[in-house]
């Protein structure tokens, strides 16, 4: 995992109860394309669906409603938004809103189809202790999707993201942040890497979670664990969505 600037969760708590009455008007539009592209794609599946980092719960009334759709966040105030648009608009397919620290997930292992963490990584203390989690709780076969902002080394924009590294903990998220840092799953197999709007500033990744027990006969190099880029307009077929 590459260096990353620390991030305290009490930190944390307070930008985002700053950020929860304005969040869904400010970064919820900014973040809306990639948002869109993801749960379509979530939409595709079967089962039961984890959102980590379920915010204001924006995204859960666009889940299909044969899914069976449960939340997490460390935010009460972002989750007493989610709460009262869960109720004011009768999503019956959304099981749970409930305040849980990704590092730390209170489900049991392999309980979940889909486990899907938009705009999260940067914000989390231990980005690879959350992965650990995410990759625990889905099934074998099952699918995780990582929306959100990595770092530029090069460029303007790299420079940018350099200059404010510091101020992370007043920003409530990492503006330098590497993809390395989610990168760490043995189990996990990235089979789409998409750039979303506007500008590329999000990427989301796509994984399936190998079934480890059926390929322990199969030694795989450390360097094999990560899929090749895959070009956006290039179909994935070798994953049934």
């Amino acid at each position: 995992m590459s260096n990353i600037v620390s991030m305290d969760e009490h930190a944390v708590r307070r930008a985002y109860a700053r950020w929860a009455p304005v969040y869904d008007l400010s970064f919820g539009k900014l973040a809306d394309a990639g948002r869109t592209i993801a749960v379509d794609t979530i939409n595709k599946r079967q089962g039961r669906v984890l959102e980590v980092g379920v915010g204001t719960g924006i995204s859960l009334p666009r889940y299909r409603r044969h899914l069976e759709v449960t939340g997490i966040d460390l935010s009460p105030e972002m989750l007493d938004k989610a709460r009262e648009r869960v109720r004011k608009l009768g999503l019956t397919h959304v099981k749970g809103v409930l305040e849980m620290d990704a590092q730390e997930l209170e489900f049991e292992d392999e309980s979940f189809d889909t486990v899907v963490a938009m705009y999260v990584m940067t914000v989390v203390p231990d980005p690879g202790k959350v992965m650990e989690e995410l990759e625990r709780v889905c099934r074998p076969g099952g699918q995780i999707l990582i929306l959100n902002h990595f770092s530029q080394e090069h460029g303007v924009r790299g420079f940018v993201e350099k200059v404010m590294a510091p101020f992370a903990e007043k920003l409530g998220w990492r503006p330098e942040f590497s993809i390395d840092n989610v990168l760490t799953q043995d189990s996990l197999r990235l089979v789409e890497e998409r750039p979303m709007k506007p500008f590329g500033l999000f990427t989301m990744l796509r994984f399936t979670k190998d079934d480890i027990a059926a390929n322990a006969a199969m030694p795989r190099n450390p360097a094999d664990r990560v899929a090749p880029h895959i070009n956006v307009d290039q179909e994935v077929s070798d994953v049934a969505m």
